[in-house]
């Protein structure tokens, strides 16, 4: 059972978020769990919430179509990050100049499967 979860407009840069998904592409679900909880990176709480809403995600469509689904057969089918929008702001500097501050966003995708 196939199931997608996305968020968009994460305000992190795709670069950072990329660091932590790369490391629960392919995994068990329970096992990209105990990887993002013990993770330091600031990227693993929202990666940690879209993979908990695709699993639930799964678990709804399987009660919608009779069939039963256990959790634990679930793994990270697949799992990318695309950069959002990048909001451009200035910041004041020395001499009366300005410099650009590029404030990034990125839309995380996780799509889980179960094994077989």
């Amino acid at each position: 059972m196939r199931a997608t979860a996305k968020a968009k407009n994460v305000g992190m840069s795709a670069r950072k978020m990329r660091l932590v998904i790369d490391q629960i592409r392919g995994r068990d679900v329970n096992d990209a769990y105990a990887i993002l909880q013990f993770s330091k990176k600031k990227a693993a709480r929202p990666i940690g919430k879209l993979l908990r809403s695709a699993v639930a995600n799964a678990t709804y469509r399987a009660d919608e179509d009779g069939a039963s689904l256990d959790v634990d057969e679930l793994y990270v089918h697949e799992a990318y990050v695309d950069e959002g929008r990048t909001l451009k702001r200035w910041r004041a500097r020395a001499y009366g100049r300005a410099t650009p501050v590029l404030k990034r966003s990125s839309h995380v995708t996780v799509v889980v499967d179960t094994r077989g």
